[in-house]
């Protein structure tokens, strides 16, 4: 057992979760105070130890049922134990109208017993898990087994019985819990069926080859350009408690800069009153300005999630700032400062700048050149020395041409000038890209592919 642990603590660091020295013992200790074959008892205990953020529990929670997987446990010897003792045949040749009865009869019973019983002979007749295919996490020894099953046909037969809602003079109320009750018992066996396909797997290739093939990402890890609709909605879900961390972190710090060198004069005049001993060190308050700060972000194509979740991030802390400015172009270029004032909702700050912002002035591609000039000649006055000028964008331009002369304007006028890029750095300068035209003139071009690096940088720049 203290084998797989240390396997799955790390696997668990692999992913990203931070799991220290002392809270590896802590698992170990907890190990001896839960009976080890009870999983949900097990898995309670590591979770207390290990996990310290909700945003990580989707990760350990996977990483948990591939490390400590169910054993195979014998092989049905026929399908008794679904059909409550009738006497069908363990074969692979089943008749399908044979499985679809110990499906109907499974979902009307809800036994939990006979759904995982049901998983386990669907598994062994349908996933197909032979030895060459197995070489991914599951996912089409999945869709062979449901198939085959057809659980959405057995919900459209039982809906239609009237314990399930069935008939003219139903209960509303009543027939619309029972067809509730009826796809919790369909979900079940569907996770039944996953956590079968995946102990067999884990058997055959082993909990290491395993967790690799289901690794993901943490949310804060996961690249905002190729971001799948979920992670998007994930992200979204980590926004906030990451903007609060952040600022905390940067008022803590500020407060903490607040402490200059040592004022000997006032030290020693304040030691007067503890006769002479300076028990109370004085010290110079130092001058801390905050920085203003203008973000100009691509908001076209693939960059535009990229561009919405730092804008996003970026006026969440904006009370660590002196002032916020905002602006979004792809070949025309428009400020949405007003989209984001008093935000209290990501979704409905990006919905005003989709609706309000005014970006396209021609073809509607980009053009960084073209948006670039016209935002130097619509804002360029008012910049000055307090301003830190942020651009974010993939700079492909579609062969346009850069003018960079505008990134130089920028930087002469401006305290800073930063580049983020989501894309990797290696892609910098390929097919249209101009980073290099524009990267001489920055004080600095930053790889920004998630929102963890995006936190730092925010963090670094205030």
């Amino acid at each position: 057992m203290l084998g797989a642990l240390a396997g799955f603590v790390g696997e668990l660091r692999t992913i990203g979760l931070p799991v220290s020295l002392t809270e590896h013992l802590d698992a170990a200790q907890a190990l001896t105070s839960v009976p080890l074959e009870d999983r949900e008892a097990l898995r309670a205990a590591l979770a207390a130890t290990l996990v310290k953020s909700a945003a990580h529990r989707p990760a350990f929670e996977t990483t948990f049922e591939v490390w400590f997987s169910l054993g195979l446990g014998d092989a049905l010897d026929g399908d008794s134990a679904v059909a409550g003792g009738s006497d069908v045949a363990d074969d692979h040749g089943t008749d399908v109208d044979d499985l679809a009865a110990l499906l109907d009869a499974a979902l009307a019973s809800g036994d939990p017993a006979r759904l995982a019983d049901l998983a386990r002979l669907a598994v062994a007749r349908h996933a197909d898990l032979r030895a060459e295919r197995r070489i991914g996490a599951g996912s089409y020894e999945r869709y062979r087994t449901l198939r085959q099953l057809d659980v959405e046909g057995a919900l459209a037969r039982l809906g239609g019985r009237p314990e399930f809602g069935g008939g003219e003079d139903a209960d509303l109320l009543g027939a619309r819990l029972a067809r509730e009750e009826l796809h919790r018992r369909a979900a079940r066996l569907r996770d039944e069926i996953d956590a079968e396909i995946r102990r067999r797997l884990v058997a055959e290739r082993g909990a290491p080859s395993m967790s690799q093939a289901l690794r993901r990402p943490l949310p804060a890890d996961v690249e905002l350009m190729h971001a799948s609709r979920d992670d998007l909605a994930e992200l979204r879900r980590c926004l906030a408690p990451l903007a609060s961390a952040l600022a905390a972190r940067l008022a803590r710090r500020r407060r903490h800069r607040r402490r200059g060198r040592l004022d000997m004069r006032a030290t020693v005049r304040h030691s007067l009153s503890s006769g002479g001993v300076p028990v109370e060190p004085r010290f110079h308050r130092p001058q801390v300005a905050k920085p203003e700060i203008w973000v100009v972000a691509d908001v076209s194509g693939s960059v535009a999630a990229f561009a919405r979740f730092t804008l996003a991030l970026v006026h969440a802390v904006s009370s660590q700032f002196s002032a916020v400015r905002s602006f979004v172009f792809v070949d025309g270029v428009d400020e949405v400062t007003r989209c984001f004032e008093g935000m209290v909702d990501f979704d409905t700050a990006v919905r005003r700048v989709n609706a309000e912002a005014d970006v396209v002035a021609a073809a509607g591609h980009s053009d960084y050149g073209a948006a670039l000039e016209a935002f130097w000649s619509r804002y360029g006055a008012d910049i000055g020395p307090r301003t830190t000028v942020v651009i974010l964008g993939d700079a492909r331009g579609n062969y346009h041409p850069s003018r960079s002369w505008v990134v130089a304007e920028l930087a002469r006028v401006a305290r800073h000038v930063h580049w983020l890029n989501p894309e990797p750095r290696a892609y910098w300068g390929s097919g249209d890209s101009v980073m290099g035209d524009y990267a001489p003139h920055c004080d600095g071009v930053h790889e920004c592919r998630n929102l963890r690096q995006l936190g730092r940088f925010v963090e670094a720049l205030a």
